[in-house]
Order: C-alpha cells, then structure tokens, then sequence
C-alpha cells in the first residue's frame, strides 16, 4: 500500500528516497527480524507475512490520509509545496490499479516474528 506512494514521491523529488520507510527501517524485512530474534537468544525463529487487504472506496479514499500529516508518509506529503503535492497526487493516481467502479485493492503488509526463548 505504501509502496505507491514512496517509490512514485521517489521518482519525482530525490529526497523522498531517504524519508522512504522501505529505506530507512532496514530491520524490516524478515531476514533481518529473524538474524535480530536468533541474535537475541531465540531458537526455531519463523517469519511470516500478514497481508491485509486495503480497499479504498476511490482515489480520494487512498489520498487523504496523506494530508494529515502524521506518519513518515503524511509527513513529507505535507512538507511539498502545493505544487509538488498536486505533481505527486497526480502521478500517484496513474500508478494505482483502479477497478471500473473506482475502488483501489491493495495490500497493507506485516512481518510476524516468533521463536522460543
């Protein structure tokens, strides 16, 4: 889901790329969550993925959260001129996979970690 949003912010104004959460949260992938639990003394680590689907209802169901503000993503959206904030909607909204009625199907994800101590 949030893919969209930093790898098109990404494209269009380089210092996207370092507020990218893909980026700046290496730890979040499941090889380096299993090497952290394993380091931490845990045995039979296992990761899995949670995917959630996230239906929006239409583009301006995905893209208003992005004002708020709050949150990496919200964050840098709100720190564009009104400008480069319009230029990333509109780039934004050609890259989503849009049904006929409008609605956008994504997928929110999650690692989940376990192991025993």
């Amino acid at each position: 889901m949030m893919r969209y949003f930093w790898d098109t912010a990404g494209s269009l104004f380089e210092d996207a790329r370092e507020m990218d959460e893909g980026v700046r949260f290496k730890i979040c992938n499941p090889n380096s969550l299993s090497g952290l639990f394993t380091a931490a003394g845990f045995s039979g680590v296992e990761t899995t993925f949670i995917d959630v689907p996230t239906v929006f209802k239409n583009f301006e169901d995905y893209w208003n959260p992005f004002l708020s503000g709050v949150g990496p993503a919200p964050g840098y959206c709100t720190s564009l001129s009104e400008q480069k904030r319009e230029l990333l909607r509109q780039k934004i909204y050609g890259s989503l996979p849009m049904d006929k009625d409008g609605s956008i199907n994504l997928i929110a994800r999650a690692i989940a970690v376990k192991g025993i101590k």
